[in-house]
């Protein structure tokens, strides 16, 4: 694989100062076009060390307007990193539209690494290396353009470098922490690289091999392949959308074969005010001491409500909560995309607020918009909204993966319901700020909204985060039956059998 980058070619300093001009020019039209259209650029940068990866990206910022250039490196996580899933640091660090991210190893050097410390063994790398080109194709999918550089010297040529800065006291600065420990093992850090690299170089995410052995020709090439990616992207349409076909069954016409999950629920259930109370006295002890307990264990939550407008979310995060230390959990609301969340990949906005390791984040609606109110009100494509399925079950196998208890709820009352709770808060001066023309509006489109919901209660339903479809036109038994399922959840996860809440 790595042959073609060991060729010894080169460029003379006239033929570089010819040719640094143009390129600069052309490399700047090109990114203010990328501004002005709002395409993201993700350039990673990764290769054998010493093969100068970080003059390379200077020679690029200053080729570059460094306003809308953010670079990142990765070397050694910090302790908020580690307290959360693996891709956290990463979406953290995601272009917002227009701009660029160059990002200096990435997931892939994470990766190898961990296989050349025996962190992971050759499964895990094929575990890992398929999430890979999920994450990649999600991004691509989103709209971003994904340029990936591998910069290559041969074993000789690095081994000389690597002496030459240590014994020079004055280039010990700019040597990366894993320059020196990877050139002593060129041969197994070759043989995993090759096998990343072929696993991950896909039609949408190529890998472009630079020879990195002449610094002149290194950057030369680096800029062209960079310009040519952008002009290539822009000139051309929209971001591939390939429709895929939905998962649910297209059910015939008749009333009686367009039952749903939703159509499954006894709305009737109910507690009486009594029972109510000996529940919550029960409830809230435990609910409290098993935040502590997971808190201590350094175990994460993240609850999703979604449910019917008017079904109730508020009213039964504000009972949840109040079992729970307020030092322990944060609740986010969350609304149509502000400008800067708009502009970035729509699941960013919620990988920015997974909690650390020991805390809750309760989520009032979600990344299940996507699905939902963008799928019914047109503000996402149909490819976009059927991919999401998958990119959602991605990112929450991440949050399981690292150990986080996903608790997803839906609310559902019927219609009847509905409309006599949007009557009250007409009617009641501190709630009347909860009705809007949108809920209005929504309720016309009842029928759409329950054909969304059935197709994502089955489509991301999984093992890891599976839903809970709470009958809730009765407020008290919908709150009761939220605040057993995440005891009894969050007990099994914890290993505490103690349904009584008694040590």
């Amino acid at each position: 694989m790595f042959e073609a980058a060991e060729l010894g070619r080169s460029v003379s300093k006239a033929d570089f100062k010819q040719a640094e001009p143009d390129l600069r020019l052309a490399l700047l039209h090109a990114q203010r076009l990328a501004r002005q259209r709002g395409l993201p650029v993700i350039l990673l940068v990764c290769g054998v060390a010493g093969a100068g990866k970080g003059a390379m990206v200077n020679r690029l910022l200053e080729w570059l307007d460094s306003r809308g250039v953010q670079t990142h490196v990765f070397w050694d996580e910090t302790d908020e990193e580690l307290q959360r899933p693996r891709w956290w640091r990463y979406w953290r660090k995601m272009p917002a539209a227009g701009n660029v991210s160059v990002m200096f190893g990435a997931w892939y050097s994470r990766l190898i690494q961990e296989f050349l410390q025996q962190g992971v063994d050759a499964e895990g790398v094929g575990a890992e290396l398929e999430r890979i080109r999920a994450v990649e194709q999600m991004l691509i999918d989103g709209g971003a353009l994904l340029v990936k550089f591998w910069l290559h010297l041969p074993r000789d040529e690095q081994a000389r470098r690597v002496e030459k800065r240590r014994k020079d006291p004055q280039s010990h600065w700019h040597m990366a922490p894993e320059t020196a420990q990877a050139a002593e093992h060129y041969g197994s850090f070759l043989s995993i690289a090759t096998r990343v690299i072929r696993e991950t170089d896909t039609g949408h995410a190529p890998w472009y091999l630079i020879e990195a052995t002449d610094q002149r020709f290194r950057d030369l090439t680096a800029g062209k392949t960079l310009l040519r990616a952008i002009e290539t992207r822009l000139s051309s349409a929209e971001p591939r959308e390939t429709v895929r076909t939905s998962h649910a069954p297209a059910l015939p016409d008749s009333a009686s074969a367009q039952v749903t999950i939703l159509d499954q629920l006894d709305l009737s259930l109910q507690l009486d005010r009594a029972e109510y109370k000996q529940a919550r006295k029960a409830l809230d002890p435990r609910i409290n001491r098993l935040g502590w307990r997971g808190f201590e264990a350094r175990h994460a939550v993240v609850v999703v409500f979604e449910g019917s407008d008017a079904g109730g979310k508020g009213g039964a995060i504000r009972r949840l909560t109040e079992a729970l230390d307020a030092r322990l959990y944060r609740v986010v609301p969350v609304a149509a995309p502000n400008d800067e969340e708009a502009s970035h990949h729509y699941l960013w906005r919620f990988w920015r607020q997974m909690p650390r390791d020991g805390y809750w984040t309760i989520f009032d609606r979600s990344w299940y918009g996507r699905v939902l109110v963008e799928r019914v009100e047109g503000f996402a494509t149909e490819a976009e909204w059927r991919r999401a399925y998958h990119e959602i079950n991605n990112f929450e196998a991440q949050l399981a993966e690292h150990g986080v208890t996903v608790l997803k709820f839906w609310l559902s009352i019927d219609r009847d319901e509905q409309l006599r709770r949007f009557e009250a808060r007409k009617e009641t001066p501190y709630k009347k700020h909860k009705i809007t023309d949108e809920d209005w509006r929504n309720r016309e489109r009842w029928d759409d909204y329950k054909a969304a919901v059935n197709e994502m209660i089955i489509r991301t339903g999984t093992e890891y985060a599976p839903w809970h479809i709470i009958p809730a036109n009765d407020k008290r038994y919908a709150r009761i039956e939220v605040m057993r399922i995440v005891s009894e959840t969050l007990a099994q996860a914890l290993g505490d059998d103690d349904p009584k809440g008694q040590r």
